[in-house]
């Protein structure tokens, strides 16, 4: 690419990956871009987190899709369980996207747990969205105090 990339740059990207290859290069590219109009060409942990931030992934590496699952999840479904199908159409997205892009990734970060009755977020999920556990006695249908 013909573009210089400090330790700390290349750490971050890797972080944000999610462990995978090709969205690691996806995301160097679209670092490069901003890098290019924003920075001095040159790609530091500065441009990265600046770029990686306009492109909403966060800091696991979950981006808009993955944090509107997991809302849908927690909002309109109450936490779950709740089937895959319920899902898709909540997002406009198709069922074997969510299953071989999305749910693997955060069932894999213990963001999501995949039951026989259907998914459910987990307490980790609903804190990294953004919202707030209730006290309740372990039911998943009282995570938001109902």
């Amino acid at each position: 690419m013909e573009i210089t990339i400090d330790d700390e740059g290349a750490a971050e990207i890797a972080l944000r990956s999610r462990g995978t290859p090709r969205i690691a290069n996806r995301l160097l590219r679209r670092v490069r871009d901003f890098s290019q109009v924003r920075g001095s060409g040159n790609i530091d942990r500065d441009i990265v987190e600046y770029g990686l931030n306009r492109l909403e992934i966060d800091n696991l590496g979950l981006n808009e899709m993955d944090r509107n699952i997991l809302k849908i999840i927690a909002e309109r479904f109450s936490g779950g369980p709740v089937g895959i199908n319920s899902i898709a159409v909540a997002v406009s997205e198709e069922v074997d996207t969510i299953e071989d892009i999305y749910e693997p990734f955060l069932i894999q970060k213990g963001f999501l747990q995949r039951t026989s009755r259907g998914r459910i977020i987990t307490e980790a999920g609903v804190k990294h969205i953004g919202l707030k556990p209730s006290a309740s006695d372990g039911k998943q249908s009282d995570i938001f105090g109902d």
